[in-house]
């Protein structure tokens, strides 16, 4: 079994035990464990994940990774072994603080004056039981792409911790020893997982009642499935007329069945011109309509005879 089939079968296992009981309140803690905690402050303290805080549905730790280095130096990085240009996180320090957090209750927190001298005790060769089978997710370029089904999925967890990697990587033995998930928000490589962690922090608090002010608001977005996992369509505001342009009339017209169809075909051309391989894939699970499919013959589109190769893998 391949590497990213494991790590799927290893994330959907951890879902069967931890997912939150039906009826049971959706909160989410999200313990994330940096090097650069001060990257996070700004994001977490503004709008939607601002309020999602205020109303006790999010909580998040930071907890740095470099408070539990032992050494002189604090250190949290080495040269990698057989050369190569760049530094790979050790182990220690990152297992060593993810173990101890994720031992105990929620919330819980180093205390800023133990950092490196009165750490909670850890043996390094025995790994201890942990509270909960709490998701443990590394961000890297590496990982299985990120979307809003995995968004969806990881929302119905009380707790995730989420490891942000550093300059050329991590230690391999972070992925066999402690990881049961990796993550990816796309094909391209950021300096470090923290950004790559707020995007799913954002992306996943969006997927609890009561997070957003309008609750049919998220079910209509893109990739959702109110939208059969495709585009949504252009939006329009005031003013009627701007530089020439104006709303398209349907809109005003109070004709609630005519505007859901327009909605409907526009989502289906804006997924047509930008992203054909999500209409492979709403037609495989079968979440096209007839009239779906007759609107998109006539704008001369057709399900490829190959239609596999046209989705990602």
């Amino acid at each position: 079994m391949a590497q990213s089939d494991v790590l799927e079968q290893r994330a959907d296992d951890e879902s069967d035990k931890a997912c939150i009981q039906e009826g049971a309140p959706r909160t989410i803690h999200f313990d994330v464990f940096t090097l650069f905690p001060r990257m996070f402050s700004g994001a977490l303290s503004e709008s939607i994940l601002a309020r999602a805080q205020n109303k006790g549905i999010l909580q998040v730790t930071l907890h740095n990774i470099r408070d539990y280095a032992t050494d002189r130096h604090h250190t949290c990085d080495g040269y990698p072994y057989g050369g190569g240009g760049g530094m790979v996180m050790r182990p220690e320090p990152v297992v060593r603080a993810v173990e101890s957090v994720l031992s105990r209750p929620s919330g819980w927190q180093l205390p800023e004056e133990a950092a490196h001298v009165d750490l909670p005790p850890w043996n390094p060769d025995e790994p201890p039981s942990l509270r909960q089978p709490t998701p443990i997710i590394l961000l890297t370029p590496q990982g299985r792409r990120f979307n809003q089904d995995v968004a969806e999925q990881l929302g119905r967890h009380g707790r995730l911790a989420l490891v942000c990697g550093r300059y050329e990587g991590v230690d391999e033995r972070i992925r066999t020893q402690l990881i049961s998930d990796e993550l990816s928000i796309g094909d391209f490589v950021l300096s470090g997982g923290e950004i790559a962690a707020l995007a799913v922090i954002d992306a996943v608090t969006r997927t609890l009642p009561g997070v957003l002010g309008h609750e049919s608001g998220a079910k209509y977005d893109s990739f959702s499935d109110g939208l059969s996992g495709l585009l949504e369509g252009p939006q329009y505001t005031r003013p009627t007329e701007f530089r020439g342009e104006v709303v398209p009339e349907v809109l005003a017209s109070g004709h609630h069945a005519k505007v859901e169809r327009w909605r409907r075909e526009q989502s289906l051309l804006r997924t047509l011109n930008r992203r054909p391989e999500l209409l492979v894939r709403a037609t495989e699970s079968g979440q096209l309509t007839p009239e779906d499919r007759q609107f998109l013959s006539s704008q001369g589109w057709q399900l490829p005879t190959d239609a596999e190769g046209l989705l990602p893998t």
